[in-house]
């Protein structure tokens, strides 16, 4: 009886949870398909009355009463930086994970450790020394700006993460292959890499996520259409005394669903590669 008691508790703790998690969420999708009057009404209307794709057509630039937001010029630039950075993070963070987890080296404890220390220090606070270097080295308002800060977030977590997985693999595999004839190389890409694929795959939505969502870093390092991201997009809808809710909740459903849909095709090696590094054999 305690037990079923305890069950009810903690999925009742699970859905109280879950509700917080979801109902901003929630909001903001059905804020894009609503009208202002509803979203400056009290007391608050929860579900649209009438649901409406006005506010996308508006930011598109489909409508006649208001001037269009260059989305699709931001969502290209999200897609070239988030792309670009994550492949480049996860090659870095494979080629070092690998190294971390095979070889032995001078001063290889030392390193791993100032990676991880990277990686706790906030990238805000980073921001003001950042915007410095790269205004003067001519890197502000780039693609190639964006992509070196991300690259340095990205890093020290893929390489922490893949080095998990490589290491869970037993070393006596590469060595059987290399005495079969096969070389270092080629032991790595037919025994090693297939069996971690899905922690790299992991590595790489992750990286992916962050360089996608990122807003802090990259509002203080872009200026212009030409290399603004969709999240850095979202202040075109705020003026000096007022708040588009509508478009910027419209933007924002653009931005979540791409991220959606590419979780959704990779949940099978995400959740693989989250759970490989439990299961020992």
């Amino acid at each position: 009886m305690e037990r079923s008691w305890q069950r009810w508790l903690i999925r009742l703790a699970v859905f109280i949870v879950m509700a917080i998690i979801c109902v901003p969420g929630l909001w903001i999708v059905m804020t894009a398909f609503r009208d202002n009057v509803e979203v400056m009404a009290r007391p608050p209307v929860w579900i649209p009355e009438r649901w409406t794709l006005d506010n996308f057509r508006a930011i598109l630039g489909l409508s006649d009463s208001q001037q269009g937001i260059p989305v699709i010029r931001y969502f290209m630039n999200s897609v070239i930086i988030s792309v670009t950075s994550t492949v480049l993070a996860v090659l870095i963070g494979m080629m070092g994970g690998y190294a971390f987890a095979r070889y032995r080296f001078k001063g290889k404890n030392v390193a791993f450790l100032w990676l991880m220390l990277s990686r706790t220090v906030p990238g805000i606070s980073l921001s003001l020394p950042v915007f410095m270097i790269w205004s003067r080295v001519g890197l502000i308002d780039t693609d190639f700006g964006v992509i070196l800060v991300y690259l340095a977030l990205n890093i020290p977590f893929t390489i922490w993460l893949i080095d998990g997985f490589f290491r869970q693999i037993p070393l006596s595999l590469s060595e059987a292959a290399q005495v079969d004839g096969c070389t270092r190389w080629q032991a790595f890409w037919k025994i090693e890499f297939p069996l971690a694929k899905s922690g790299i795959a992991s590595a790489g939505i992750f990286a992916f996520l962050t360089s996608w969502n990122e807003f802090a870093l990259a509002s203080q390092l872009t200026r212009t259409t030409a290399s603004k991201t969709l999240p850095v997009g979202l202040m075109d809808f705020t003026a000096q005394f007022t708040v588009d809710w509508t478009g910027m909740c419209a933007m924002a459903v653009i931005i979540i669903v791409p991220a959606l849909i590419l979780t959704f095709i990779v949940q099978k090696h995400l959740i693989a590669g989250l759970t490989f590094g439990g299961v020992k054999g």
